[in-house]
């Protein structure tokens, strides 16, 4: 498989990423594989966008290993910058927010990055949960800003939920998809509304199974077995609770509480859990034990 060529690309040959965690490794993984011309990547510190480099390279390394992608890994990581420097988003034509999930957080974050961006260049943002709406009424240009909500972990994830906010403009709401179709995944559109359809969805399943095992109805194994040999699920709604990290869920459920209504508490044992520091696969706690995490 050949490097590919990114003129053939529909996204911008320069993209940023702000943050470079997790999911903002994965995010920018995605870009760089599907043939941008560049990524650059900020995060809050040296030490930390060294990290992050650390994080996609390693990525990089096991889409070499696995044939996703060819040639030297110097071919894929020369087009990375990773930085703590946000004036490096001014050569960008697409930017995408990966912090945290906090309100005050993404506001301040995607505030700095528009003020770095060329008048003709997009914004996105990969909450899970909270109002598009609501964050782009802190921007400058809300029609050129979006959603664009990926799924972890982002390599292997072929979703990416495109979220449109009431201001959105009519050529970011045809550009967005294409560009999730670019990077080899499948978009699927929503209007802004809380926890967007996956979300929503996703978290309603967790939480109810996180009762089920707070109330002694089964195990975690057997309620993860239930979906998956059951309902076909690729995996249970406890594992992936685990994957996505008990302290996210939480707060996604605790937004979506505020916004819909009880249905969505926080069962007792989950916070309890996030309390002990039982925080799924990265701490190597969860509803399941992760020796190696």
């Amino acid at each position: 498989m050949s490097t590919p060529s990114a003129a053939a690309q529909p996204f911008p040959a320069v993209v940023g990423v702000l943050g470079g965690g997790r999911m903002g490794a994965g995010i920018a993984h995605a870009f760089l594989v599907a043939g941008a011309a560049e990524v650059i990547v900020v995060d809050v510190s040296e030490t930390a966008a060294q990290a992050a480099a650390a994080r996609i390279t390693k990525d990089l390394e096991a889409s070499l290993t696995r044939g996703k992608i060819s040639g030297q890994l110097s071919d894929w990581t020369d087009r990375l910058t990773a930085t703590a420097e946000v004036s490096a988003f001014a050569r960008c034509g697409l930017v995408v927010e990966a912090v945290p999930e906090d309100m005050e957080l993404k506001v301040e974050s995607l505030r700095r990055a528009e003020a770095q961006l060329a008048p003709e260049a997009w914004l996105a943002t990969n909450t899970s949960s909270l109002s598009i709406t609501d964050l782009a009424e802190q921007l400058q240009r809300p029609e050129r800003f979006c959603g664009l909500h990926f799924f972890n972990p982002v390599p292997a994830s072929k979703l990416v939920e495109v979220v449109l906010a009431e201001r959105t403009g009519e050529e970011l709401a045809a550009l967005s998809p294409r560009w999730v179709e670019g990077l080899g995944k499948t978009p699927v559109v929503v209007k802004d509304a809380p926890g967007f359809a996956s979300s929503r969805l996703g978290v309603a399943i967790g939480l109810e199974a996180i009762r089920m095992v707070e109330e002694g109805v089964a195990a975690p194994a057997d309620i993860d077995n239930a979906m998956v040999l059951g309902y076909k699920f690729p995996i249970g709604p406890l594992a992936l609770t685990d994957i996505v990290g008990l302290d996210v869920r939480l707060g996604i459920a605790e937004y979506l509480e505020s916004q819909l209504g009880e249905r969505f508490a926080p069962p007792k044992l989950m916070r309890e859990m996030v309390a002990r520091g039982e925080l799924g696969k990265k701490s190597g706690k969860g509803f399941y034990d992760y020796p190696e995490a």
